[in-house]
């Protein structure tokens, strides 16, 4: 196994597994910039087009739905994280990431 620096460490150090574990349950917060615009984009419309999103009585088109998540990662309501468990990427209420990460 090895830190986040690299560097090799035994699997049987429990601090490290610990430490580990905390991460995993947490997630990675990525900037938008460090995705592609291509992958941005994809992450974007999957998040808008999950079933039981609910944008109320009013129909919206997807590039309104599209814009209004650019407008929340660029103000920081909303924020991407990968999650170390699934490898695996999603956009999350930038609230509800800093309230798992307190725990």
């Amino acid at each position: 196994m090895t830190n986040e620096h690299g560097d090799r460490r035994a699997p049987s150090d429990p601090a490290s597994d610990s430490d580990e574990t905390a991460s995993a349950q947490r997630g990675i917060e990525l900037s938008p910039d460090a995705l592609s615009t291509e992958a941005l984009r994809g992450l974007v419309e999957e998040f808008v087009s999950r079933e039981g999103t609910d944008y109320g009585h009013v129909d919206r088109s997807l590039e309104s739905k599209v814009a209004d998540v650019y407008r929340q990662l660029e103000t920081g309501e909303a924020t991407i994280v990968f999650d170390l468990d699934s490898e695996s990427a999603s956009i999350v209420s930038a609230r509800d990431f800093e309230a798992r990460r307190d725990r």
